[in-house]
């Protein structure tokens, strides 16, 4: 997003925020806010898939009242008061582009639906069900290959992934899930989950640190791992952790766009690299 985006979704937040009780939503029951998060979650399918209704809404040459009250003409009985009253906050905002207040609802509609987690007391269960998830989309072409495809058929993605997620995963889980890779704009799946995943932790005060392993660690080297990688960070770190026999041994560890990879096989790479020259 351009800065006139960023101002407005911050804007935006800080509404959602006023209404919600703060900014986590912790004065707000759970199940309010999942039926505020799918209200938003339907308002942004709807604006995804009707070019003109965005235009409309940011269109900047029209007032910004006039721009809000196009929005609650169109959806009011269609959705709650409450999200009518966020999507009339966002149409009040100046966008740099249309797709923008798209992706914004949809930011919002996530932001809700944590905030339902952290009320349900499930915000690490939902943190761990994204990484696991996005470990499964990654792992498997066909899978993320589909989930990655704007063109797929929006219907079949969904029931993909009620048949892949439903009753095996929390509510909240589901509904980011099956929101965020049915939208159009999404490309790649797996970083999709991924960053539902790492706005979890950061709720919890947490950066993740993304490590990929050729064995499973104990508990003793995650908590070792943990510590040092908190020292070396000067922040509380949360440890995703992939096993991926292809490594040999060693580590990769990713914080943010940081990579060390301590991996064996990488070394024997290097080796190899050098003996050639």
């Amino acid at each position: 997003m351009q800065a006139a985006s960023r101002e407005a979704l911050a804007t935006s937040r800080e509404h959602l925020g006023q209404q919600t009780g703060s900014p986590q939503g912790s004065r707000a029951d759970g199940q309010v806010l999942l039926a505020l998060a799918d209200d938003l979650f339907s308002v942004a399918h709807v604006l995804d898939g009707q070019v003109s209704l965005r235009r409309a809404l940011a269109d900047a040459s029209v007032r910004p009242d006039d721009r809000a009250g196009l929005a609650e003409r169109l959806l009011r009985g269609k959705i709650g008061d409450g999200a009518l009253d966020v999507v009339a906050t966002v149409a009040r905002q100046r966008w740099s582009r249309p797709l923008d207040l798209v992706e914004a609802v949809e930011t919002l509609a996530t932001d809700v639906a944590l905030d339902a987690a952290q009320a349900r007391g499930e915000l690490d269960t939902v943190e761990d069900e994204l990484f696991r998830f996005g470990r499964i989309i990654d792992g498997d072409g066909a899978l993320s290959r589909l989930l990655g495809d704007p063109s797929a058929d929006r219907q079949g993605k969904t029931a993909l992934l009620d048949r892949l997620l439903a009753g095996k995963v929390s509510p909240v889980t589901e509904r980011l899930v099956r929101n965020s890779l049915t939208s159009r704009h999404v490309h790649n799946a797996a970083n999709a989950v991924e960053r539902i995943s790492e706005a979890a932790s950061a709720r919890r005060g947490q950066s993740v640190a993304h490590v990929t392993s050729a064995v499973e660690l104990s508990e003793q080297q995650r908590q070792r791992l943990t510590a040092i990688l908190e020292r070396t960070y000067g922040r509380t770190i949360g440890l995703q952790v992939q096993v991926e026999p292809a490594i040999v041994g060693g580590l990769v560890i990713r914080v943010g766009d940081e990579i060390v990879d301590g991996s064996i096989a990488h070394r024997l790479e290097a080796a190899g690299r050098r003996f050639a020259g």
